[in-house]
């Protein structure tokens, strides 16, 4: 398998959600993709909470376990804590080609609203933005208070894709992993990833 040269930057936050973020993960991997992945300490702990699935506490560790779990190639997957700020995705002298969160907490979303760039995963996405690539935001809040539809609205007037994980019925998903790869697809979409996921509208 080529690997891509530039690499996706892949964020996972404490919001609700794991299913979608781990599938998203294990796609873009089997793409070809190379992935620079963050995963905050409550992601860690909703990944464990959803999927069962219990990631090590050092950032090595969880490299190697999700590189084991998806079979990514050698260097195709880096994981990177929330204080490196070595990290590549830190600058803008190795930006990442585009980046998701997801899913997105209302902290991080205002965080990054504000472009306070607290941790890594704020100022990945401030570089992200001050680049000019795209970022992609999935938040699963809900209801939306006022204040999270403000950081939305701020955002989306700079360019970043809101793309909550709202599932379509349209295609008669027949289980959860149904829903889940509908979202999914829709993120690999605004990545220019090419995918069948999920049937499209008028397709049979």
């Amino acid at each position: 398998m080529t690997l891509r040269d530039t690499p996706l930057a892949l964020a996972i936050t404490g919001a609700s959600g794991a299913a979608y973020a781990l599938r998203l993960l294990q796609t873009l991997l089997e793409q070809g993709e190379r992935v620079d992945l963050m995963v905050s300490v409550p992601g860690q702990i909703v990944i464990d909470m959803e999927a069962g699935l219990k990631l090590p506490g050092q950032t090595a560790g969880i490299q190697q376990a999700l590189a084991r779990r998806y079979a990514a190639a050698e260097g195709q997957l880096r994981v990177f804590g929330r204080e490196e700020w070595t990290a590549p995705v830190a600058s803008g002298s190795s930006a990442p080609r585009a980046m998701v969160v997801c899913p997105c907490t209302t902290g991080t979303l205002a965080g990054i609203a504000a472009g306070t760039s607290q941790n890594l995963i704020e100022r990945a996405a401030d570089v992200t933005l001050k680049e000019g690539r795209k970022l992609i935001l999935v938040p699963r809040e809900t209801p939306f208070s006022p204040l999270h539809l403000e950081n939305m609205l701020k955002l989306a007037r700079l360019g970043v894709v809101i793309l909550p994980p709202n599932p379509g019925f349209y295609h008669q998903p027949q289980s959860i992993d149904d829903l889940v790869d509908f979202v999914v697809a829709r993120i690999l979409d605004q990545l220019g990833i090419d995918n069948d996921l999920s049937p499209r509208w008028g397709e049979t």
